[in-house]
């Protein structure tokens, strides 16, 4: 469904033409090591990419693949408590029942360079969209993963964290006692958002979309599911170091855009997501 589905969009086909921006450099890490190549893929690299739609197709819709990163780590100063396998937000905050949404603050808090390059490219496409009149959306994503997903160690945890299950390798949890909590997104959940919006975009648009309630774990809770779906136990260690700008706790609020795009229903929780990582990687690894 995900090439069709880009094909579609990349042709023109029975919609409009869209301009669909996934091209990132996504570690944090690596951003710290190298600064000024990190800001010129994601913030420099996006400005060319909106310049060179507003002065060439100016009609066509500008989707872009942005993070939660860009709130840094001002989720960290929510009410949290701590539970056996995970950190919960209070019962009674207002975003306890369906997660964070967009209205949380930017400021005052710690990025990380690599948020500080992805907010910079956030706020050019709301600001070409709002001044040029441009129809263009950020997606600030959770974690984004699915079968195909070649996660690494320090970031697109949950298929890393399958890899090395399978595989028999260590695995380092990083801070917060492994009850740090993150949602998950498929990705095809996640092209089928796109689909939806290029089919009626509108203009300087800003949505949090993840797993939500639907699809979120700890990574306690992560190991416990990859040791389950893999029917063997991980070696694992904790360092008491967290990284910088890490969430304790991160649940989108997705209500705005299904508001937006009442078609869009995701389809996959985290046991159909945990297989269907593992599975993937079953195929791509011979004799597992």
């Amino acid at each position: 469904m995900s090439s069709s589905i880009l094909k579609t969009i990349l042709q023109g086909g029975p919609l409009q033409r869209g301009q669909i921006n996934t091209a990132a450099q996504p570690s944090h890490d690596w951003a710290a090591r190298e600064p000024m190549t990190d800001f010129s893929v994601n913030a420099n690299g996006t400005m060319t990419l909106l310049e060179a739609t507003r002065k060439h197709c100016p009609e066509a819709a500008f989707v872009f693949t942005s993070t939660n990163k860009v709130y840094g780590d001002a989720p960290n100063k929510l009410p949290l408590a701590e539970h056996a396998t995970r950190y919960e937000l209070a019962p009674d905050h207002r975003f306890a029942p369906h997660g964070v949404d967009e209205t949380l603050t930017i400021d005052q808090s710690t990025h990380s360079l690599f948020g500080v390059s992805k907010l910079a490219a956030d706020l050019a496409v709301q600001e070409y969209g709002r001044y040029f009149g441009m129809k263009t959306a950020c997606f600030r994503g959770g974690c984004l993963t699915g079968s195909g997903h070649a996660g690494a160690e320090l970031h697109g945890f949950l298929a890393y964290l399958m890899r090395c299950t399978l595989l028999g390798r260590p695995y380092t949890v990083f801070g917060y006692k492994g009850k740090q909590v993150r949602d998950n997104i498929h990705s095809s959940d996640l092209v089928e958002a796109f689909w939806q919006y290029l089919q009626n975009p509108r203009p300087h648009e800003v949505y949090n979309i993840g797993g939500g309630r639907l699809a979120n774990c700890s990574m306690l809770e992560a190991i416990a599911a990859c040791e389950a779906e893999c029917g063997r136990p991980l070696t694992w260690s904790y360092s008491e170091q967290n990284r910088t700008g890490d969430h304790i706790w991160w649940i989108s609020d997705t209500r705005r855009f299904r508001e937006h795009y009442p078609n869009w229903t995701p389809k996959y929780d985290m046991q159909r997501i945990y297989k269907e990582v593992c599975n993937g990687l079953r195929e791509r690894l011979p004799g597992h």
